[in-house]
């Protein structure tokens, strides 16, 4: 069998398929949703026309979508408008299969099928029955590839991360894909053990390479290390560069995975294990294309406090650092934001980070773990980041909190919270220019209803429409695309659609 039989496309034909994807006539082609939260930066900020707060109370469910899928989802689904073509949502699962939908319709256009899943007893640890892909994919929109990290289960290897490089098109694996990460890192020195190591986090893509990074597993079994791998996305994959916490753990397992500013590269390290000195965890670490170890303060933002921090396994990996631009009377300044299961946010200089205890600001703004990925509504008069709260200084229980950030004396404030029981991971929508701005989140693994809120004063503006989806995950992402919201649930995705 080759590597390209590994897909199987559903649409049999070249004049079926261009039949399938050819745009209805007087439609607006909409934009591509490549990345995680819509960008590198991982803002999940997304423009839907005419979405404003009064459409908002009519949002429903597409009774006329199809959307089954093999498997259970944990990444975010991602949305592909080929030129002059129509709209294809791409899933992936845990089944280690890869899914084409019809933007409009929900049908498979192509499905593909990877080698099969790591079955839990294959791993140290973990929570997920099989494992397959669990990060957030990205695509190219130069080239039209998809790139992910699939866990698989080969008879004669054994558990392995293997790095695949798909065709958007057909779902056809690339010629020279894929990549054994174990496999690469190990003719360059370096010991990785797919059964420890996991790979929760979305991945990057900058430049022409791939960034992926992995953690550990729930239950931190054996001797892992948060690392990042850079991996050049040609036709010859090879991995390019390495960087790992010098200390056990410190896993790098946010949902959103690295960000970036377009120049450098942010993440967030977990807790580490018996380190008698500071061995790269529980920090926001910026690194470079190349990923050469960062030596400079400047490079680093680590709280003073680390060692507690580790003792009582409260660390600053549940979300990635966010870069922002936030409004100064000089100008936009440049920060990074992330926050720790302390309960509190850390804000940063984003061209100095500060090394130890040198944060612009450390605010608590939740009495609970604070464990999302954040989204961020920025416009040229503001900066508001709004994220799922476990337990509220103000709305005590789970709640979503927007804050504002600024240039001033109190950089972090606190600007609404509203109730939300459940623990997806937010968006942000806006009309255009700006205009009426939503944030919509979902009840995962709590009450199961989408939820949409006025992102300025927090007031209700949808609350499920007596509608649950079953088999919501923790941290589940909706997708904005084509005048939809995207749901990705157990086995299916959901589309949610307002005014018709």
């Amino acid at each position: 069998m080759t590597r390209r039989s590994l897909a199987r496309p559903l649409v049999r034909t070249a004049a079926a398929a261009l039949a399938m994807c050819a745009a209805p006539a007087g439609r607006v082609a909409a934009q591509s949703v490549t990345t995680y939260h819509n960008g590198n930066d991982r803002h999940g900020a997304y423009v839907v026309p005419g979405l404003t707060a009064s459409a908002a109370a009519s949002m429903h469910r597409d009774p006329g979508f199809d959307g089954r899928v093999d498997g259970a989802i944990y990444a975010q689904p991602l949305f592909w408008q080929p030129p002059g073509g129509r709209g294809l949502v791409i899933v992936a699962t845990e089944a280690n299969t890869v899914e084409a939908l019809d933007a409009d319709r929900g049908t498979p256009v192509w499905q593909a099928r990877l080698p099969r899943p790591a079955p839990h007893s294959a791993l140290g640890c973990g929570n997920i029955g099989q494992e397959g892909v669990t990060g957030t994919p990205a695509i190219d929109p130069a080239t039209g590839t998809i790139y992910l990290d699939a866990v698989t289960d080969d008879a004669a290897a054994g558990v392995r991360h293997m790095v695949y490089a798909l065709s958007a098109a057909t779902g056809a694996v690339e010629p020279g894909w894929p990549l054994d990460v174990q496999a690469a890192l190990k003719a360059r020195g370096i010991a990785f053990d797919p059964t420890i190591q996991g790979q929760r986090a979305a991945l990057l893509l900058l430049g022409g390479d791939l960034f992926v990074a992995y953690g550990g597993r729930w239950g931190d079994c054996g001797p892992y290390h948060g690392m990042v791998v850079q991996v050049h996305a040609g036709e010859r994959p090879a991995v390019t560069g390495q960087w790992a916490t010098r200390a056990e753990q410190g896993g790098i397992w946010a949902v959103g995975g690295p960000s970036s500013d377009g120049g450098s590269i942010f993440v967030t390290t977990g807790n580490t294990t018996g380190a008698r000195s500071f061995g790269d965890g529980e920090s926001v670490v910026r690194l470079r294309p190349g990923l050469a170890r960062p030596t400079a303060p400047a490079d680093m933002l680590t709280p003073a406090n680390w060692r507690q921090l580790d003792d009582q396994d409260v660390d600053l990996g549940g979300t990635g650092a966010i870069p922002l631009r936030v409004p100064a009377a000089s100008g936009p300044a440049s920060r990074v934001m992330a926050f720790g299961k302390d309960g509190r946010a850390y804000l940063a200089d984003a061209g100095r980070l500060g090394g130890l205890g040198g944060a612009l600001a450390v605010v608590a703004v939740s009495d609970g773990q604070i464990i999302t990925a954040p989204a961020v509504l920025q416009t040229p008069a503001a900066t508001m980041v709004a994220f799922r709260n476990a337990d509220g200084l103000v709305c005590h229980g789970s709640s979503l909190s927007m804050l504002t950030v600024s240039s001033g004396p109190a950089p972090v404030a606190e600007a609404w919270c509203a109730g939300l029981s459940g623990a997806g991971a937010p968006i942000v929508t806006t009309s255009g220019q700006g205009a009426d701005p939503l944030v919509w989140v979902l009840g995962a693994e709590g009450d199961g209803k989408l939820h949409g809120f006025d992102a300025m004063t927090g007031r209700t503006v949808f609350d499920g429409g007596g509608q649950t989806i079953p088999g919501l995950r923790h941290f589940e992402t909706i997708l904005a695309a084509d005048g939809r919201l995207y749901v990705a649930a157990e086995g299916r995705v959901e589309a949610f659609t307002f005014g018709r």
